[in-house]
């Protein structure tokens, strides 16, 4: 689709809902939310295994490596309405450990689609097993729903709370349990 289709498109919403698109404020609107929707879905455009394999290191680490409390945003795609949390991801390493930073760049690339937080919270954890070839990997989100807070049943402040577990984290109650005590401790400020 090109620039000028999304744009028409948006003028055409903001019609259907009773706007007057030559008004000062909405003029260049299609042109801004298009811009938005271009970085706010920009995941499509990005490989998780690109992002995980430049940046793979050989370590003698076989301790728990967790980076928690990951903002995030995204968009359901039920409703194309943000969906605003927090991830928290573990791994035990298996030989090679990924740059720090490279956690939340995967995070980024499942949270800028339109999603659904179950399919994202495997999407996380399925790239850093695929990729990084850990002992285990565990993946928590913690977000709340704007189509749940802003229309439907209007519940203010509800949080929705996934998981995904794979290998050791998944086999081994003591691992899982270290990870859930990590990420439920209050973190340094």
């Amino acid at each position: 689709m090109s620039k000028e289709k999304f744009e028409e498109s948006i003028k055409n919403i903001l019609e259907y809902v009773g706007e007057d698109v030559t008004r000062e404020g909405l003029v260049k609107t299609p042109e801004r939310v298009r811009k938005a929707y271009e970085f706010m879905c920009s995941g499509y455009k990005e490989d998780p295994k690109e992002i995980i394999e430049k940046a793979l290191f050989t370590s003698t680490n076989d301790e728990m490596v967790v980076v928690k409390d990951i903002e995030f945003y995204s968009q359901c795609e039920h409703h194309m309405l943000p969906i605003i949390g927090r991830v928290h991801v573990a791994y035990i390493p298996d030989g090679k450990v990924v740059g720090l930073s490279k956690i939340p760049r995967v995070v980024n690339v499942f949270a800028r689609r339109l999603q659904i937080q179950e399919q994202m919270t495997e999407q996380i954890a399925e790239a850093l097993n695929t990729h990084l070839k850990p002992k285990g990997v565990a993946v928590v989100i913690d977000a709340r729903h704007m189509c749940m807070e802003m229309r439907g049943v209007e519940k203010i402040c509800s949080t929705t709370v996934t998981s995904a577990l794979r290998g050791i984290f998944k086999k081994e109650k003591k691992t899982k349990d270290e990870f859930l005590s990590i990420i439920s401790s209050s973190s340094i400020k």
